[in-house]
């Protein structure tokens, strides 16, 4: 089944899988009586419906092989499809602040993984001093996942970075932007794609499913 989510700005993101985007569209053109026009540019395609229904698509693993701002009456699938179904070597940096999961796939598949994870306590309610000496024990906690999870990034993705196509994010924020401080990471976070997946607690079941979702289109409908 499609993930869906409320988009920012309004109307739904769905999330495609690349065997699925063809029939997709042409769903899309059936239920919004056609596609009037279609937009393309390196990093967006635009279809409108004949009922003014909009169906916008951030292209993954950018750019699209077009001229920017390349207008076309009606519908024109094959360009995007094409696109996003040629196969890629990616790398996958799931992080949260206590626990990881790294690895590579192709086709939708972890080739070679790395999973671990670090107690990381909550914060504490308690007040006073007690409250500052259990912050410093979990700011401790912290910085060792992440020095664990640095090393495991550097080690799975950094030694391959040149084999890869691109590298797909997921998790928190917070954990994946102290990452990217981390020198020894710079090259991977340069290959990172924008989107950063929303995943569960990382482990190697949820890195399978990454590997799946790194190779869908995110389509926003309006």
């Amino acid at each position: 089944m499609a993930r869906k989510r409320q988009a920012a700005g309004g109307g739904t993101a769905v999330e495609v899988e690349p065997e699925r985007l063809s029939r997709w569209l042409e769903r899309f053109a059936e239920r919004n009586d056609g596609v009037a026009r279609t937009e393309l540019d390196p990093r967006r395609v635009r279809y409108t419906g004949g009922n003014g229904v909009t169906a916008t698509v951030a292209i993954p693993f950018e750019p699209l092989a077009v001229e920017p701002g390349t207008g076309i009456a009606g519908a024109a699938f094959d360009i995007l499809v094409d696109h996003v179904r040629r196969p890629r070597r990616i790398g996958l940096v799931l992080a949260r602040l206590g626990g990881h999961s790294v690895g590579v796939a192709e086709g939708g598949r972890v080739t070679v993984s790395r999973t671990d994870r670090h107690l990381v306590h909550g914060r504490s309610a308690a007040g006073g001093w007690s409250q500052q000496r259990f912050a410093r024990r979990r700011d401790g906690q912290a910085r060792q996942a992440l020095r664990a999870a640095a090393e495991d990034i550097a080690d799975v993705v950094g030694s391959r970075i040149a084999e890869l196509d691109a590298v797909v994010l997921g998790g928190d924020r917070r954990a994946l932007d102290e990452l990217r401080t981390d020198r020894r990471l710079d090259a991977v976070f340069a290959k990172a794609e924008p989107r950063v997946l929303d995943v569960a607690e990382p482990r190697r079941t949820v890195l399978d499913e990454a590997a799946r979702r790194a190779c869908a289109v995110e389509i926003v409908v309006r």
